[in-house]
């Protein structure tokens, strides 16, 4: 029966899912330590920048990872070695970090006095941060385009073990700097990427050169989709440091909230890897019955899982930030209700995103995403207290991005007309969250 049951799970899930359920935990862990340990105006900076590298890093380099898990898999099933790929894609990959580097270090000042408390040295961590994210994205491209799944799931393993025994040093000798613990931002993708090379460096190989059409050719939309949806889940961290500085205990309570009510998300991961071929296979052969059929029951599922956390998080969401996280005590019931209906509305938006990318509708995707993320925008200027604010935005805009795609899909079932992607872009975007 388990066999059966097993032979079910697409390839790779298991092993993906292993290091991405580790790597979950050491985000916990991570906060739990650092909120013991540091003072709330520090423990309020390492969330803002939590805030800013995943952001910015899932949101520019994962569709960079996709993209080169795309023709990586394409050459593959052609037996053509996937060196060429890999070297367009770090050049990709470098471009791009190359650009936040220089928007960064142009406003470092700027940026250290509005999100740091003047601490420059948090904006060189971040930096290394986005560096470390930027090669541990390419690499796992190529992890996945050659379904190296056991590789790709040790990397997220090593990754998140890192983190853990990291931050457990860091509490047990009494560290109290921000820096040492985004230090860990750094140090742990970078070592899980050397550990993890060998697969990679034995199947480069040579072959004929990939052209640059074929990987930039989606990866300008599916930037923008990435980017705006952890603009959604994430911005509402740093939106509150900007607006209220003089609040130390802000943020970091936001963020410890948010790691608990986004639990669903990464429960979600799991499903992720087996929707989006799914809905694939059903759009690409018109099996209309089939594709609501499936999308039906993802919905159903993710709604089930958003109310079981929702129904949790305002129950004991209060005292749990508290006892895991040391968090101040300044968000309530009301809080988490507001935060679990935007998680809910959040999965509702994923799954109808992946229906859109299986009919091969990135466009609609991006626009959907586009019109939440100025709806969070207006929500978030409205007269509030800053934390309401930031927490209407949050559920606004998840409400308005999932409203608008089931807007856009109520045009019917079409074949795509072009390929749908391999099973590899599905696996790999599991953490949709951005807390990781």
């Amino acid at each position: 029966m388990i066999r059966r049951l097993l032979r079910l799970i697409p390839p790779g899930t298991i092993a993906v899912g292993a290091g991405l359920g580790l790597l979950g935990l050491a985000s916990y862990v991570h906060l739990a330590v650092a909120g013991h340990s540091l003072t709330e105006a520090d423990y309020n900076s390492l969330s803002v920048l939590w805030s800013i590298v995943f952001t910015l890093g899932i949101g520019v380099f994962m569709p960079i990872e996709q993209e080169i898990a795309r023709v990586v898999a394409a050459r593959h099933s052609q037996g053509l070695p996937p060196g060429p790929v890999l070297a367009r894609g770090v050049a990709v990959a470098a471009a791009v970090l190359a650009a936040l580097v220089l928007a960064i270090t142009a406003g470092r000042h700027l940026i250290a006095d509005k999100l740091f408390d003047g601490d420059a040295t948090m904006v060189t961590v971040l930096v290394g941060a986005l560096a470390a994210m930027a090669v541990a994205y390419a690499t796992r491209g190529v992890l996945s385009g050659l379904q190296l799944f056991p590789w790709y799931g040790t990397q997220l393993g090593i990754d998140g073990g890192l983190r853990i025994a990291m931050v457990a040093l860091l509490g047990l000798t009494g560290v109290s700097s921000p820096v040492w613990y985004g230090v860990v931002f750094v140090a742990a993708p970078l070592v899980s990427v050397l550990l993890t090379l060998p697969p990679v460096l034995r199947a480069v190989g040579a072959g004929p050169p990939v052209a640059w059409a074929t990987l930039l050719r989606g990866l300008g939309l599916l930037t923008a989709s990435s980017l705006l949806s952890q603009v959604v889940v994430n911005i509402g961290v740093i939106n509150v440091k900007l607006l209220a500085p003089s609040d130390t205990a802000a943020a970091g309570a936001l963020l410890s909230a948010l790691v608990l009510v986004r639990i669903p998300l990464f429960v979600f991961g799991s499903l992720q890897a087996s929707l989006l071929p799914g809905l694939a296979t059903t759009a690409t052969t018109g099996d209309r019955a089939g594709f609501h059929s499936l999308l039906r029951r993802a919905l159903g599922i993710v709604t089930a899982l958003g109310l079981t956390g929702a129904l949790g998080a305002v129950l004991v969401g209060p005292w749990l930030v508290r006892a895991l996280f040391d968090a101040p005590g300044v968000l309530g019931h009301g809080d988490f209700a507001w935060l679990a209906a935007a998680t809910l509305a959040y999965l509702w938006a994923m799954v109808l995103g992946q229906a859109l990318l299986a009919l091969d509708r990135h466009r609609a995707q991006a626009i959907a995403w586009t019109v939440g993320v100025a709806a969070l925008v207006a929500v978030t200027l409205i007269p509030a207290p800053v934390t309401l604010r930031v927490e209407l935005a949050y559920a606004v805009g998840s409400v308005i991005v999932a409203a608008t795609m089931a807007v856009l899909l109520r045009g019917g079932v079409r074949r795509p007309t072009t390929p749908t992607r391999p099973l590899t872009d599905a696996v790999t975007p599991a953490v949709s969250g951005g807390i990781r």
